[in-house]
């Protein structure tokens, strides 16, 4: 059913899976206001891996061009083992997930992924009605006192009322909290290094020049820890994430600032080119302690409901936080663009239940990867380097299942053809 009228979304949160919903419910001719409570609109200086149904979902919106502008494409990902660096196992990116998937594996620089989307919302020349977004919006609570119109209030008082209330503000949601969720919220134990490391060094050493000859989505595995790495801004910065035991005080603080040496130091005797690597870092290392939410299908009350990390934050270790974010915005713009008023809670059931089960197996699959990844050398590690030779998928999950398809019911985003000339 086509909707009779514009009705009004406030969507809590500016990162990539709110800005997303923005731009999806834009599309769909629905009103939005973006409430952020940073007092600038933007992402941290890290790398972000879209797999093709993640590309699927940002092609559709319109933004190829854009996205071709600031890519960088991997051809491979590539398994190391940690005592040498040995390849334990090889996928095909590049081409292949053109044609086998028909959209794209990709890496972004976050900073720059978020712009290309904040920029798609606010464009007055766009579909629909431009987005609204508010900055230093920190939301204290909720109105409800009237059900058909929830009300987010910020801790400066300034109320924005809607016909739906969407929180995707992030791990620890405040719309969750004040939705009055269960708190599902566990520490996995680890922590993970973030840094960026100039590109120009990286080139110059003979130690690491291969990094930039081929780019490709590297993993090294070994006891009790992993590293990933890759190239982003073609070849301006490689990327890194390095997920270790986490240690008393980055779980206490969440996020502390870290030095070059500290991160070098978390890899002892691992092969040569890791520390050649790691020591070029110069700048904003940082560590994060990982926190993930337990599985839970609840994620709306009303005319109030979740998205992204609010509903199932995952670990890193399926690299599809922001994809299944992003997957979740998408279905939510359809259910309600599709509904008047009188339907939106019915609608919201319905994104609900196409996204609760299937975010909720690559939750599970990405707890599992924990494990998986970090096996002591042993019968275990040896059956695990087996499989990832045969490739048949790190997790329960294949990628036929994980990047395949489309969570869309519109045929327009089934048929619509995403081939690259080679």
């Amino acid at each position: 059913m086509v909707p009779s009228q514009s009705y009004e979304v406030t969507v809590v949160g500016g990162g990539l899976g709110g800005m997303t919903a923005a731009l999806a419910l834009r599309h769909q001719g629905l009103r939005v206001t973006v409430l952020e409570q940073a007092p600038q609109l933007g992402e941290v200086g890290a790398g972000i891996q879209t797999a093709p149904n993640a590309s699927r979902i940002l092609l559709g919106l319109g933004l190829r061009r854009q996205l071709e502008a600031i890519h960088t494409e991997p051809l491979d990902q590539v398994r190391r083992r940690w005592q040498d660096g040995s390849v334990i196992g090889l996928t095909s990116l590049g081409q292949h997930c053109k044609d086998r998937y028909n959209a794209p594996y990709w890496h972004y620089h976050r900073a720059d992924l978020h712009r290309v989307l904040m920029e798609a919302c606010l464009d007055p020349a766009g579909p629909g009605p431009a987005v609204e977004v508010h900055t230093s919006s920190r939301v204290a609570e909720l109105d409800r006192s009237d059900p058909a119109r929830p009300v987010a209030v910020t801790d400066d008082g300034r109320r924005y009322a809607g016909d739906v209330l969407i929180g995707a503000d992030g791990i620890r949601s405040r719309v969750r909290d004040l939705m009055g969720a269960a708190d599902t919220l566990e520490f996995s134990g680890e922590m993970a290094f973030r840094a960026l490391i100039p590109g120009d060094l990286i080139a110059a050493d003979p130690a690491t020049r291969w990094l930039v000859d081929r780019y490709q989505s590297t993993i090294w595995y070994g006891p009790d820890r992993h590293l990933v790495h890759y190239m982003i801004r073609r070849g301006e910065f490689l990327n890194i994430v390095a997920c270790v035991p986490c240690t008393d005080e980055v779980a206490e603080k969440w996020t502390v600032a870290a030095t070059t040496q500290d991160l070098v130091d978390a890899f002892p005797g691992w092969d040569d080119r890791v520390p050649a690597m790691l020591s070029k870092a110069k700048e904003d290392v940082s560590c994060f302690a990982l926190y993930h939410r337990r599985r839970d299908p609840v994620w709306m009350d009303g005319r109030v409901a979740l998205l992204g990390d609010a509903c199932h934050a995952m670990l890193p270790y399926q690299a599809q936080g922001a994809s299944q974010a992003m997957e979740d915005a998408a279905v939510l713009a359809e259910e309600l663009g599709g509904v008047n008023t009188g339907d939106i809670e019915a609608a919201l059931r319905r994104y609900v239940g196409r996204r609760a089960k299937h975010a909720g197996m690559v939750q599970d699959a990405s707890l599992q990867n924990k494990t998986f990844y970090h096996f002591p050398d042993g019968p275990e590690q040896r059956a695990r380097d087996e499989k990832l030779r045969r490739f048949e998928g790190e997790s329960d999950l294949s990628y036929e299942w994980l990047w395949g398809g489309t969570p869309l019911h519109d045929p327009d985003a089934v048929a619509f053809s995403y081939q690259f000339a080679r």
